[in-house]
């Protein structure tokens, strides 16, 4: 952590807190983004539309940010293309065998006390600490 700031962080996780608690209170859904993704493309009608107006104002927001801040969106991947789309598709497997992903087991299911998203983090963040061991210090980064 190069550049941890406590005070945006704090105001992050508030934003992000209200923003479930809004989509809750408001529409009676979880804020999970696969459940929501997955959504658009089995739905129809107005569930469909909710679902992409969703994903939409996430895109905007990080066009918004990105106009106001360009220099904080820059990112540098440092793995290999094939890793890449390696760990995209665990991730997309690890989101469908755990029902659900980070924001909608971590961030709603907890806010919520759910036991099985109480589980399902627990498992995500277990895994996300081995995976990092083993590809930083067992197989030295390389991939």
């Amino acid at each position: 952590m190069e550049n941890f700031t406590p005070i945006s962080a704090l105001i992050g996780g508030v934003l992000i807190g209200l923003s479930a608690v809004i989509m809750l209170a408001g529409n009676g859904r979880i804020a999970g983004i696969s459940g929501i993704l997955g959504g658009v493309l089995n739905t129809r009608g107005s569930e469909r539309l909710w679902r992409v107006l969703f994903l939409g104002g996430l895109l905007l927001a990080t066009l918004g940010y990105q106009f106001f801040a360009p220099e904080s969106l820059i990112i540098e991947v440092q793995s290999t293309p094939v890793m890449t789309v390696v760990a995209g598709l665990l991730v997309g497997f690890g989101t469908r065998l755990g029902s659900g992903c980070t924001s909608g087991h971590g961030i709603c299911g907890i806010a919520r006390f759910s036991k099985r998203s109480f589980a399902a983090t627990a498992t995500f963040m277990l895994f996300g600490f081995a995976t990092v061991y083993i590809v930083r210090h067992v197989l030295g980064g390389g991939l």
